[in-house]
């Protein structure tokens, strides 16, 4: 699995500023600044509750540490759990670099076996980024990612829209394969199509509540990014910041939900939505 990837807040992730200031990886904060925005308030948030400072954090199909490391850094202790061996040395060689090994687990396995290498009800924060899409069934892979959180935690899910991909599609002038995308039940808009499944806001939420778990927020993530042409935002001053801003602004507007690329929904559990 292939790494993917809230209402305003007055901090700012470091992750997210690094990403913001990095001239060679404009697309990469596009990408990622919503959902660190929503994911660091729901941590500042579990280390409140818990009185603890590090977290103990799941990553399914978290492949290379692109969300893992960064947590790790900020002092959370990090299992990492993906199919890839590749994805695997990646991470372990990152996480070396960024001189946190000793707060990173990189286990083989998936998300339908996640308790072969994973501790049931044993982590505050659940991340499932980008794993939906390619599991068999979307629902168990939920269920068995809420049933390793704790009593109180939190679910970070992230998963290609399909709204994006037709609205996409349509624009390059494809559209008898927006139709497809849209009338298909895995929202694909023909054999070539390299994604195996997309989801609406609606299908996610039914998901995450169907396991158990309170939605907390939703978020349209890259609802404007892939549509911008790259050299724009590459070289035009100012328009990286500005587009950034209109993603977050767009981002928690359920109007813009339904054109999204991806999708980000936070689910708590109901002690935590209770406290």
């Amino acid at each position: 699995m292939s790494d993917p990837m809230r209402p305003p807040v007055s901090h700012q992730h470091p992750q997210t500023a690094s990403l913001r200031s990095d001239p060679s990886r404009p697309r990469a904060s596009l990408r990622t600044a919503v959902v660190w925005e929503v994911l660091q308030d729901a941590l500042d948030r579990r280390v409140k509750a818990t009185g603890r400072q590090a977290l103990d954090v799941l990553d399914t199909g978290g492949g290379s540490g692109n969300f893992a490391v960064p947590l790790a850094r900020l002092g959370h202790r990090v299992t990492v759990v993906d199919p890839s061996p590749n994805a695997l040395f990646a991470l372990e060689r990152r996480a070396a670099e960024a001189e946190v090994a000793d707060r990173v687990k990189g286990v083989q396995g998936d998300a339908h076996g996640l308790f072969d290498v994973a501790e049931r009800g044993g982590y505050d924060v659940v991340l499932c980024h980008g794993v939906l899409e390619y599991v068999d069934d979307p629902a168990e892979g939920i269920r068995n990612a809420v049933a390793a959180l704790r009593s109180e935690g939190v679910l970070s899910l992230l998963a290609a829209g399909l709204g994006g991909a037709v609205l996409a599609r349509a624009l390059a002038g494809h559209f008898k394969e927006a139709k497809q995308a849209l009338q298909d039940p895995d929202g694909r808009w023909g054999q070539g199509d390299p994604m195996p499944r997309r989801f609406t806001a609606q299908q996610l939420t039914g998901l995450v509540e169907g396991a158990g778990l309170r939605v907390g927020a939703v978020h349209g993530v890259r609802v404007f990014a892939d549509l911008v042409p790259g050299v724009l935002v590459d070289t035009e001053p100012g328009a990286l910041e500005a587009l950034l801003k209109l993603e977050e602004a767009a981002a928690e507007l359920s109007a813009f939900h339904s054109v999204a690329t991806q999708l980000h929904v936070l689910g708590e559990t109901t002690e935590t939505s209770e406290t």
